[in-house]
């Protein structure tokens, strides 16, 4: 039997993590059944766990994976511009990052599970963390307003964050949302001398 290489088994698990990725957006994690997944994937349930213990370890890890990369969004741009990126791939259907149906899920999960409640808050700081320092680093650079303390301007940004995912899984109108997120940036900021 021929050894498969390491770069092969990091493919097949990201084959694997982007279809999941596109299944649990669609039908939710209770609706993305063994079946769908297979489906979304391409691939058998065999290989699929075979990277995976279970489907909830396959969400958990779909979920980890796009808290990383928000918080790498963050460090560099900030959580507006994670809020910007959700609104765009909203407004086009979802064939972008996806990250709605992911952080969709995670958010009823957080409310109705506890064991996933325990395993994501073991995980779940680097967001945090991120909109924190970026929010120390921009302040210290003279843009972040001085008169309130980072972590109420974090915790303001992660409430700001949770309703645009919420208005947009009620399938609320979008349309002026993105001067909504302007004016969430400008409230951040130092305010511009008149």
């Amino acid at each position: 039997m021929p050894r498969v290489s390491a770069g092969h088994l990091a493919a097949r698990r990201e084959q694997i993590l982007d279809g999941a990725r596109a299944c649990f957006s669609r039908y939710g994690y209770e609706g993305a059944t063994v079946r769908r997944l297979e489906e979304a994937t391409g691939l058998s349930r065999g290989a699929i766990f075979h990277h995976f213990r279970d489907k909830d370890s396959l969400f958990l890890e779909l979920a980890h994976q796009d808290a990383r990369r928000m918080a790498e969004v963050v460090a560099e741009q900030g959580l507006v511009q994670v809020m910007r990126d959700i609104l765009t791939d909203a407004a086009s259907g979802g064939t972008g990052i996806s990250w709605l149906g992911t952080r969709l899920e995670v958010s009823r999960r957080l409310r109705t599970d506890p064991m996933f409640r325990a395993d994501w808050e073991q995980h779940a700081h680097g967001l945090t963390e991120a909109i924190q320092l970026r929010l120390t680093r921009q302040r210290e650079a003279g843009v972040v307003r001085p008169d309130v303390s980072i972590p109420v301007l974090t915790r303001y940004l992660e409430l700001a964050f949770e309703g645009l995912v919420s208005h947009l899984a009620m399938g609320l109108p979008a349309d002026d949302l993105r001067a909504v997120l302007d004016v969430v940036e400008s409230s951040v900021r130092v305010p511009a001398a008149h």
